[in-house]
C-alpha cells in the first residue's frame, strides 16, 4: 500500500492509497462543513445541502440520472454529514474509477438546488428526524451532546430544527456552501488499485473551476460544566437507554491513545469490564458500551446501554461502580496488553477494503490537516502504559463533567443524579 499527498495550485488536497491487490477503488470528496460550522438560524443546513447534492446538477438534472448512472457502474454511494465535516463517495470496481471519480466530483461542484427538489426533500428530512426519535438507542446520543454542551453548535443535532427544515430557501444554501465549499477546504481521496500520477491529472481538470474565496471558521466549543447534569426524557417502552458522558480530549491530544485504551478496557469488547458485569452478571442489558468521540477541538468519553428499565437504577450504580474502580484501582498490565492487541487488530480488519483506507485517510486529513499513517498509529498504541492510562482515567472521571442522558418511562430527574457520584 502506497500513501501520497498532492496540494493542488488552487489549495485542494489530493489523497491516493495505492493497493494493486483490491477488486474495487473508492472515490470520496470531503469538505470542512458541518453542523458545527452553521448558526442558530440555519441549524442542519449542512445535512441538508448533502441531501441536495443528489437532486441534480447542471450536467445530470434529476435524482433519477444520478442513481440510474451511478447504478449501471455497480457503485455503493452515498454521502454523510457530521459535526466537523461532510462526504460524499462512490465505491466501484476497478477499472470504472474515473467515471465514478467525474460523478463525485459534479455532485460535489454543481448542485442545481432546484426549489421543487428542496420541498420535496424537506418532507425527507422530516422523516428521517421521525425515524431516528423512534431509534431511542440513537436519539439518546442528541441528548447526551445537547445536556453537555447546551446552546451552541457542539450541542446541536446534525438533523437541526425542524421549524429550519421547513424555512431554508434556495439562497441559504448558496450563500451556506459559498463560505464552505471551497477548494483549500476541500479533500479528494482515491483508494484502490489506482495509478495515482492518473488521478492527480484528472482531479486537477475536474476541480479546476471551484470557486476561490475566505473560508469562514467555526465558533470554538466552550465547556463551563461544574456539576453532574442529568436529562431524561419520557418514552413509553419495555427497555431504557441510557448515556454517560465525560468531557475527553480532541484530535490534537496525544492523551487520546491512552483514552482508547481505557474505553476498550471498559466497554470496547466482549470481555471488557461492562459487559461482564453488567450483562453477563446482572443479565439486565442488550449492549452495554464504552468509548471515546474526538473532535477538532474537544472530546466525548462515554458509555452507554439499552437496559431494563426496572432495574435502571440498579445497571446505573453498577456502571458507575466500575468507573470508581477504575479511578480508584487503575488498569492492570494484563487488561493493558489485551486491549492493544484487540485495538491493533480491530484496526488492521478495518482496512481491508478500499472505502476502509479512503476513510481513514481522509477523516485524520479533514480533522487535523495531515494523515496518521497506519504504522505510526500501531506504534502510539504499543507506546501506551498503565500509569498514562491511570493519570488520564483520574483526568477524566471527575464529579463536576459527570453527565447521564436517559430515554425511557421515567419523569423523574432526582433519582438519578446520587448514583452518579464517583
Amino acid at each position: 500500500m502506497q500513501y501520497a499527498k498532492h496540494v493542488l495550485p488552487n489549495g485542494l488536497r489530493l489523497l491516493t492509497i495505492t493497493d494493486p491487490g483490491l477488486p474495487t477503488v473508492t472515490v470520496m470528496a470531503l469538505v470542512e462543513a458541518g453542523s458545527k460550522y452553521e448558526h442558530k438560524e440555519v441549524n442542519g443546513i449542512s445535512h441538508f445541502l448533502e441531501h441536495m447534492c443528489f437532486k441534480g446538477t447542471s450536467k445530470r438534472p434529476g435524482p433519477r440520472l444520478i442513481a440510474e448512472e451511478l447504478d449501471s457502474l455497480g457503485a455503493q454511494y452515498n454521502a454523510f454529514t457530521s459535526q466537523e465535516f461532510t462526504g460524499y463517495y462512490a465505491k466501484v470496481a476497478r477499472g470504472k474509477e474515473e467515471t465514478a471519480l467525474e460523478i463525485v466530483s459534479d455532485l460535489y461542484q454543481n448542485p442545481l438546488f432546484d426549489d421543487g427538489e428542496i420541498n420535496r426533500e424537506r418532507g425527507v428530512i422530516i422523516e428521517e428526524m421521525n425515524m431516528y426519535e423512534d431509534i431511542p438507542s440513537r436519539r439518546v446520543q442528541d441528548d447526551i451532546l445537547a445536556l453537555m454542551y447546551g446552546d451552541q453548535p457542539a450541542g446541536w443535532t446534525i438533523l437541526g430544527d425542524p421549524a429550519v427544515i421547513q424555512r431554508v430557501t434556495r439562497e441559504d444554501f448558496i450563500m451556506y456552501r459559498g463560505k464552505h465549499y471551497l477548494p483549500q477546504s476541500t479533500i479528494i481521496v482515491v483508494a484502490g488499485a489506482i495509478d495515482p500520477m492518473q488521478m492527480r491529472t484528472h482531479v486537477e481538470a475536474l476541480t479546476q473551476a471551484l470557486p476561490q474565496g475566505e473560508k469562514e471558521s467555526k465558533l470554538p466549543v466552550a465547556v463551563t460544566q461544574t456539576a453532574p447534569r442529568v436529562a431524561v426524557r419520557f418514552k413509553r417502552s419495555d427497555q431504557s437507554h441510557i448515556v454517560v458522558g465525560w468531557h475527553g480530549y480532541g484530535v490534537h491530544n496525544e492523551r487520546n491513545y491512552a483514552t482508547r485504551v481505557i474505553a476498550t478496557i471498559l466497554g470496547g469488547t466482549m470481555s471488557s469490564r461492562l459487559w461482564q458485569k453488567v450483562r453477563e452478571e446482572l443479565g439486565a442489558a442488550y449492549y452495554v458500551r464504552a468509548g471515546h468521540d474526538s473532535y477538532s477541538d474537544h472530546g466525548v468519553f462515554q458509555m452507554s446501554a439499552g437496559l431494563d428499565t426496572d432495574r435502571l437504577p440498579l445497571v446505573l450504580s453498577a456502571m458507575i461502580g466500575e468507573v470508581k474502580r477504575l479511578v480508584k484501582d487503575g488498569i492492570t498490565e494484563e487488561e493493558l496488553a489485551r486491549a492493544k492487541d484487540s485495538i491493533i487488530g480491530t484496526f488492521a480488519m478495518g482496512l481491508e477494503r478500499s472505502d476502509d483506507m479512503a476513510e481513514y485517510y481522509g477523516l485524520h486529513e479533514v480533522l487535523t490537516g495531515e494523515v496518521l499513517t497506519p504504522e505510526d498509529f500501531v506504534s502510539h498504541i504499543r507506546a501506551v502504559t498503565k500509569e498514562e492510562c491511570d493519570r488520564v482515567a483520574r483526568e477524566i472521571f471527575v464529579n463536576e463533567h459527570t453527565n447521564c442522558a436517559i430515554i425511557g418511562p421515567h419523569k423523574e430527574v432526582r433519582e438519578f443524579v446520587p448514583l452518579l457520584t464517583l
